[in-house]
């Protein structure tokens, strides 16, 4: 059983080492944006009884989403995996809960691929895979793998399309 599933994952592509540092500026820019947040009560309520109880919450969710922010990359990059065939397009990930999206090619609405600026600054990609059902998304792709894709799933469904006619 053990073969079986090293054999089926060595068809999965991992992610660029790069995409790490992408998840942590990320990352450190969420923290950053939930310290302002955490920030806001406390100073509105500073000289009231309930400031020490107020300073304290902010403080120990601040930690705890600081620690959580900071192990996170590393384990999604872990366990991140894509794959793509003629039929299927399949994502395993998680950093608590682990997951395995498969995403029938036939079943494709739409392609989308998208780079923030912190994508972007590490030469990195989404791809957004809409279906009837939901969405699927390749992230931290390597641009060029990205557009590759996007390209790929595009004409596989245009091919589609017109055998149906």
């Amino acid at each position: 059983m053990e073969d079986e599933s090293v054999a089926d994952l060595s068809e999965f592509r991992m992610l660029d080492p790069v995409s790490k540092k992408a998840m942590y500026i990320g990352n450190a820019l969420t923290l950053l944006a939930l310290s302002v947040v955490l920030a806001a009560p406390v100073v509105m309520i500073r000289g009231t009884g309930w400031f020490n109880l107020t300073l304290a919450s902010a403080a120990a969710l601040l930690a705890l989403a600081a620690a959580y922010l900071f192990v996170s990359p590393s384990i999604f990059y872990k366990h991140y995996r894509y794959r793509m065939d003629e039929d299927c397009i399949e994502v395993r990930r998680g950093v608590i809960v682990h997951s395995h999206t498969m995403v029938p090619v036939e079943r494709v609405h739409q392609v989308n691929v998208r780079k923030g600026p912190v994508l972007r600054r590490f030469g990195l990609a989404d791809v957004t895979i809409t279906t009837a059902g939901g969405t699927v998304t390749l992230q931290y792709l390597e641009e060029d793998i990205a557009e590759s894709v996007a390209s790929s799933l595009n004409d596989k469904i245009v091919a589609m399309l017109r055998a149906r006619e």
